[in-house]
């Protein structure tokens, strides 16, 4: 046994040992002659390359990674390597059609990529349908240059015919040796993969195994293997229940049992205890929107006045992953963070989970939600049940009598919503039936990918009036908002003016009408807008005295990397009662995971699974961790797929600062995947009831 093992040192020692640059000298003609007489295979593998570099060209922008790269070749190569154990009439087949599995994927990625700024994932193939709700976003940000991929198999093909009419073929047949080149470019191919993998870290492995930093995985492994990994932790996430179940309990039971459980004790405590409750998901709505200007008109004047009357959270993120708007509706509902492969309303909705819903149900509420949409949209009429809503008003609730973007106008669906309410308190509330109500109103209008078709119904001026004339009187007005480049920009603009002037209007009846004197209102954007770090960027670097673009000698200049650009993406978070019982400014950093354990607080409720914090409890020592293993706290933003971060105010952070933070990030993460893979509050549950009984 020792022999064995020795002997498996020593090779596993040589290959490492192997000096590529040598190798390739030392057998330079031979590999000149494997290349004269290979013309398909290296064709194949060069193209293969080409088109994987690409998309990380149009996606991470960083096309020429070593890791990646060198992954991918090993890859290809050996894949490739296979068409040897055919003859060489034949092996076009095999690498043409090997060439279009590639192209395709490539393509896909490309296309989730521009929509979701993600990697496709085959988890995710279960909810393609949602997209085709927004399909014209997802055209709407695609480039004609995304499918230069197809180039790849067109020229194998025209490189193909030419060796045709050469007789290349028939010449090659009669001297290749199928089977043994087959095992000497797999084993070279074998050993280029080798030192790929020994070439990695703990770090890398770890991640490559979580799968939730997709972007550094295809970075660091190339797309292939991104694609493999993934399809084997989708296979493994639908074994769930026959592979990994007990080591998940496990460790679900020792988290909960050494967290600290201790009800919050706050001077919100039981604040709104008995209130009505209604959640408002304000749609792309971000907080940069709060009191901004164009031309001294206010983008969003009703949202403007809510905050001064209200509690405004100002440091506040949502926490999405591939399922955006869902993911949300779930963070919040359940404090657990989006699952790490696919989406929790498609795969994942027929588990127990403990949610606001329910916990309000427990206290004699009425629970129901609104949403102007088809109600199959993110398979939200299976789960809303799943999260306790005893009722789903979705399109089939409405008349559709004026569509704005992807369905029926805010303004409609608040003017019929309003009735429904009224039924409600009428013959639920009223009635005695329940004791209070809960509900959850979704908006739809300011939805990507805001064309200027879809809103009709704003005319929110978007151009720069300078207040200056020229020879001809006529004032000199900059496109700004309204040009080419940063249309879709101004088109959101005017698309979250729409909105806020429905919400608006909302307001007002809810203002004049007794049903909701004893109500919490709790608002939030869901996500940042769908728009490129461009676009971000060109709105808060536009000189308004020039009409150009700033440039980085300016000293107004903002430097608009990807720290900026992800902390730009924080949205309003708003707890409001008519009779203004709380207000002012919160800026603790706070994620979508701690919104229910503080309102949890507030309503005199308690989840015992919930992994995120009562705000006014943990207060600055909050860490804001995100699906992709980023997280924020008061002091500094890390970013998880560099291993590299940016403190605030010039702070010098330690190493244990943010090892400690790294150490937290991956258990919430792990502990929330396991909770949802493997229905662990269901068995938890279970247990209890027997124990019980």
């Amino acid at each position: 046994m020792a022999n064995k093992n020795s002997k498996k040192k020593s090779l596993i020692n040589k290959i490492k040992d192997i000096d590529l640059k040598d190798l390739i000298i030392t057998n330079k003609d031979k590999f000149i002659d494997f290349v004269k007489h290979n013309v398909q295979f290296m064709t194949f593998v060069i193209l293969c390359l080409i088109s994987c570099a690409l998309l990380r060209n149009f996606t991470i922008n960083k096309m020429w990674v070593f890791g990646a790269t060198f992954f991918d070749l090993s890859i290809i190569v050996l894949i490739g390597s296979l068409a040897f154990l055919l003859k060489p009439k034949k092996q076009f087949a095999y690498f043409f059609t090997v060439m279009c599995v590639i192209t395709v994927m490539n393509i896909i990625n490309t296309v989730y990529y521009a929509f979701f700024s993600s990697f496709a994932s085959f988890a995710l193939l279960a909810s393609m349908g949602q997209t085709g709700e927004v399909a014209d976003a997802v055209f709407e940000k695609l480039k004609l240059i995304h499918f230069i991929y197809l180039l790849m198999p067109i020229i194998f093909y025209i490189i193909h015919q030419v060796l045709v009419k050469k007789d290349y073929f028939g010449i090659i047949e009669a001297i290749e040796v199928g089977k043994k080149l087959f095992v000497e470019v797999a084993i070279v191919g074998g050993i280029l993969l080798f030192i790929n993998i020994s070439s990695l870290t703990p770090t890398d492995v770890s991640r490559y195994s979580k799968q939730w930093n997709r972007e550094y995985i295809v970075e660091r492994f190339g797309v292939i293997v991104y694609q493999f990994n993934d399809g084997i932790q989708t296979i493994t996430s639908k074994l769930s229940s026959l592979f990994g179940f007990e080591e998940a309990y496990v460790r679900f039971t020792e988290y909960f049992e050494n967290k600290d459980n201790t009800p919050s004790n706050n001077k919100y405590t039981n604040k709104f205890k008995d209130y009505n409750v209604i959640v408002m998901h304000l749609e792309s709505v971000m907080s940069f929107l709060i009191d901004l200007e164009i031309n001294g008109e206010e983008v969003t004047p009703n949202l403007n006045k809510l905050v001064k009357e209200s509690m405004y959270f100002d440091n506040f993120y949502p926490q999405v992953s591939a399922g955006t708007s869902s993911d949300t509706e779930f963070t919040f509902n359940t404090s657990l963070m989006p699952v790490q492969s696919g989406t929790v309303f498609v795969s994942y909705y027929n588990r127990n989970y403990v949610t606001l819903e329910k916990l309000l149900a427990e206290k004699d509420y009425y629970t129901f939600s609104m949403h102007g949409n088809k109600a199959s949209m993110w398979n939200r009429n299976k789960m809303h049940k799943s999260l306790g809503y005893m009722d789903f008003y979705s399109q089939d609730s409405y008349n559709i009598d004026e569509e704005v973007g992807l369905g029926l106008s805010d303004h409609s669906f608040f003017i019929q919503s309003e009735k429904i309410i009224r039924d409600i308190n009428e013959l639920e509330i009223k009635s005695g039936n329940f004791k209070n109500f809960m509900g959850t109103i979704i908006t739809l209008s300011n939805h990507t990918p805001f064309s200027k078709n879809d809103i009709p119904f704003s005319d929110f001026d978007v151009t720069y009036h300078t207040g200056e004339y020229d020879s001809h009187g006529n004032e000199i007005i900059y496109e700004y908002l309204d040009s080419e480049k940063n249309k879709t920009m101004g088109n959101y603009l005017k698309s979250v003016h729409y909105a806020d002037q429905c919400l608006g209007e909302f307001l007002d009846y809810v203002r004049s009408s007794s049903d909701f004197d004893k109500t919490l209102f709790v608002m939030y954007g869901d996500h940042a807008a769908q728009l490129s770090r461009s676009q971000f960027n060109r709105f808060v670097n536009f000189d308004f005295e020039t009409g150009e673009m700033k440039t980085e000698d300016d000293p107004t200049y903002i430097e608009y990397d990807y720290y900026a650009n992800e902390l730009f993406k924080n949205t309003p978070f708003i707890l409001w009662t008519k009779d203004k019982k709380i207000r002012g400014k919160v800026s603790y950093p706070m994620g979508m995971i701690d919104a229910l354990p503080t309102l949890s607080n507030m309503l005199g409720i308690k989840n015992d699974y919930a992994l995120g914090h009562d705000i006014f409890e943990i207060k600055n020592n909050n860490t804001v961790v995100f699906p992709n293993g980023n997280f924020l706290t008061n002091k500094v933003y890390y970013n998880n797929s560099k291993n590299e971060y940016r403190t605030f105010d010039a702070e010098t952070i330690d190493a244990d600062y943010i090892n400690e933070r790294k150490k937290y990030a991956e258990e919430i993460l792990s502990i929330s995947n396991d909770i949802i893979v493997y229905d662990l509050i269901e068995k938890a549950k279970n247990e209890e009831s027997d124990i019980n009984e």
